[in-house]
């Protein structure tokens, strides 16, 4: 009995060893004048995810905006600003990746819209059983590569004030408060973020 205890402990301390090991890191594996059409993620739990440029409109793609959009109806007033469509997110300023798990299912995505002064983060996504494992990291990651390489340094963002693990996830990344930008109005329900690149 004790030895079958210390052997469960030794592979217990093993995997931990491994997980940690195989955290998403927060430099792209990937150099800036690299295209990021697809490079793998080591996640927490040590299964390999794709994260790479796909196209919005795919039935699996959809279906996570949409929960989504069902998410955000049950938190904030219908009046409110209107994210972007999958259709919508097809225009050429448009930058949209999509992360699989290592069955190629989506398990997360996100964009970003080039602006005439700055990029703008739109439609990140993780699935909340994906969560935990530093893919919502590494997908605004890849997104700030997407931005410096299509010359926009300023990304920016605005997103619910009452989705608070995905504001603390952008301040942990090291966004800041501004003022509203762009189409935006001042708006009781949103915070706006902005982060220098580079």
């Amino acid at each position: 009995m004790a030895r079958r205890l210390r052997a469960a402990r030794r592979s217990q301390t093993e995997f931990m060893g491994q997980a940690r090991r195989a955290r998403v890191p927060r430099q792209m594996p990937f150099p800036l004048e690299c295209s990021p059409e697809q490079f793998t993620v080591n996640t927490a739990a040590a299964l390999p995810s794709t994260l790479g440029r796909e196209r919005p409109d795919q039935p699996e793609v959809r279906a996570l905006i949409a929960a989504l959009d069902e998410f955000q109806r049950g938190l904030y007033p219908a009046a409110g600003p209107q994210p972007p469509t999958p259709d919508a997110l097809l225009r050429p300023e448009v930058r949209f990746l999509v992360v699989r798990d290592a069955r190629r299912h989506v398990q997360g995505c996100g964009a970003i819209v080039l602006r005439e002064d700055c990029a703008e983060l739109q439609r990140v996504m993780v699935r909340p059983q994906a969560r935990g494992r530093g893919l919502g990291r590494a997908l605004v990651a890849a997104l700030e590569v997407e931005a410096v390489m299509a010359g926009r340094p300023l990304l920016r963002l605005q997103i619910g004030v009452r989705q608070r693990p995905a504001i603390r996830l952008y301040e942990g990344l090291g966004f800041r408060r501004c003022g509203p930008f762009a189409e935006c109005r001042p708006d009781p329900f949103s915070v706006y973020m902005e982060k220098l690149l580079g």
